[in-house]
């Protein structure tokens, strides 16, 4: 069990896009500080940042501080920015990447160096550590070269197992997009033949090969934004709804603790349950989503939507009853 608990930290650690940063663990978690002090829109000095960093034990000068705002601009493209006005820095959020990304990457590397330096310290750290055992690091080997195609806009093949189908499909494509969700990852792009953007899961990836051929990317699509409309790995075309769903007592305080998705706001509380709605595009998983809480929970609106969650819920009633 020890050896495989090992593989799985391990697999854990392939996922990172800059393998070198595990190099400069202080480094990746003074840049951490840095960006928790400056996006809390309080606009603090230089002064205030190195009194942060300093009670968190990294004594810095002001003009490392300096060369910090440089690297985590040029190297991860987090803008922090100096207002004249309220004598602070902030996070230029209109020209910096998709933050909530790059502090997801964040959390990963400080969580693996956690890990890490526990494991360093004694070898029975993995006894006292239990690892989600469902498969998710199966395909994690391809992240590397699928990475290197998008970034040179190279073509990329492979075959691709149809749980449908349940066979072998050969499939040549223009990759956008590297997603994870779940702890699985999935590579999204442009299908030749069948013009359009597929979802392929790197775990049913086999005889993946970079071509030399390359292509230029559609920038009218926004692929990262497709997704930020949706819930999990399939995305839709369609429009944004407005979705209310009530939660009872008894599962309220998970839902508050773990949204459904960043959209979600709470409408009502009380002691009987939680309503709260979301504004995403409907599709499968959102449906799943909502009869993973079977009982607990109850479709608002639309009156679709309702329909269509009563419909499974009787379908899984006639199962049992046959």
């Amino acid at each position: 069990m020890g050896v495989f608990l090992v593989l799985q930290l391990a697999g854990l650690l392939l996922i990172f896009l800059y393998l070198y940063l595990m190099s400069q663990r202080g480094t990746i978690k003074r840049y951490t500080a840095i960006i928790e002090k400056v996006g809390n829109k309080q606009f603090p000095s230089a002064q205030l940042i190195l009194e942060y960093l300093e009670d968190l034990g990294f004594s810095i000068s002001k003009r490392t501080l300096e060369r910090d705002f440089d690297a985590i601009r040029n190297e991860f493209g987090v803008e922090i920015t100096y207002d004249t006005s309220r004598r602070g820095y902030y996070i230029d959020e209109a020209n910096s990447i998709e933050l909530s990304a790059f502090l997801r990457f964040l959390e990963i590397v400080n969580t693996a160096d956690l890990l890490t330096e526990s494991l360093a310290d004694s070898k029975h750290t993995l006894d006292y550590i239990h690892f989600d055992q469902g498969g998710g690091f199966r395909g994690i080997e391809h992240l590397r070269p699928l990475l290197q195609a998008i970034r040179e806009q190279r073509e990329i093949k492979f075959k691709h197992f149809s749980y449908q189908r349940e066979k072998w499909h050969h499939f040549s494509v223009h990759p956008y997009l590297l997603k994870e969700y779940q702890n699985r990852w999935y590579v999204v792009g442009w299908v030749k033949g069948i013009k359009d953007y597929l979802t392929f899961g790197l775990d049913r990836i086999k005889d993946l090969t970079i071509l030399p051929s390359t292509f230029e990317r559609d920038a009218n699509v926004d692929l990262p934004a497709r997704f930020d409309a949706t819930i999990g790995v399939i995305y839709g075309n369609g429009k944004r709804e407005r979705i209310v769903l009530w939660f009872n007592a008894e599962q309220k305080h998970y839902v508050k603790s773990l949204p459904l998705h960043p959209t979600q706001k709470i409408v009502a509380e009380n002691d009987e349950g939680l309503t709260i709605e979301l504004y995403v595009v409907p599709n499968y998983e959102l449906v799943q989503h909502i009869l993973m809480h079977h009982a607990f929970v109850k479709v608002i609106e639309p009156e679709w939507l309702a329909e269509e969650v009563m419909k499974k819920h009787l379908q899984a009633s006639n199962i049992y009853k046959n």
